[in-house]
């Protein structure tokens, strides 16, 4: 199992507990305010929360904060940037990686170059979703990652999610879409008052 969450809570949510394998995608739909993002937060370790998490049968409590969160990646619904440029971001040896899905994501090359204003909502959204596989996860959390899109950049987006879990990276993914959630969840789940409850089939 990739993924082990057992009691997992803080003041604020929880306690949740749930499993995920590799190469699954698992869908968090349920109205602003009732605790998703979170979740994802508490995943990552940026909360403070106690319980225990297992990433392919070893426990968080053995990692390192910035070991943990180099392969459980959390991307939030507004991602921030501290550089100048997209392409600062990068370390030299992820460019190939960031090469190979820029077009992927209907993004041109160049906008590594340009000032992080001058990027729209949309693009800096898809750049964020580039930053965030780049680092190779082994569970992405994704918070709203088509919320700014146009529908082109929403099935290309979609399509590389896709690509990347059938590739064997784990996904749980925020979303209001509840076709998006069919189309990429092996599993859903709803939060309600930072309840998690599963969705029957």
């Amino acid at each position: 199992m990739r993924l082990q969450v057992g009691k997992l809570q803080s003041s604020l949510a929880g306690p949740y507990s749930f499993e995920l394998a590799a190469g699954h995608c698992l869908t968090i739909s349920g109205p602003s305010g009732s605790g998703k993002s979170l979740l994802l937060r508490m995943l990552c370790d940026l909360d403070a929360n106690t319980g225990e998490i297992q990433l392919d049968g070893v426990p968080r409590s053995e990692m390192s904060a910035p070991e943990w969160r180099a392969q459980v990646v959390y991307q939030p619904a507004e991602p921030a940037w501290w550089l100048p440029t997209a392409g600062a971001h990068f370390k030299p040896q992820q460019m190939q990686r960031v090469q190979e899905l820029l077009p992927l994501l209907k993004l041109s090359p160049s906008l590594l170059e340009h000032e992080i204003s001058r990027l729209s909502t949309g693009e800096r959204q898809r750049m964020a979703l580039i930053r965030s596989l780049a680092c190779h996860p082994k569970v992405l959390l994704l918070d709203e990652p088509t919320a700014a899109l146009d529908p082109e950049a929403v099935a290309a987006t979609e399509a590389l999610l896709r690509r990347e879990v059938d590739a064997g990276m784990s996904l749980i993914l925020v979303t209001h879409s509840a076709a998006q959630a069919q189309a990429l969840g092996q599993r859903h789940m709803t939060m309600r008052d930072r309840v998690l409850h599963e969705d029957t089939p």
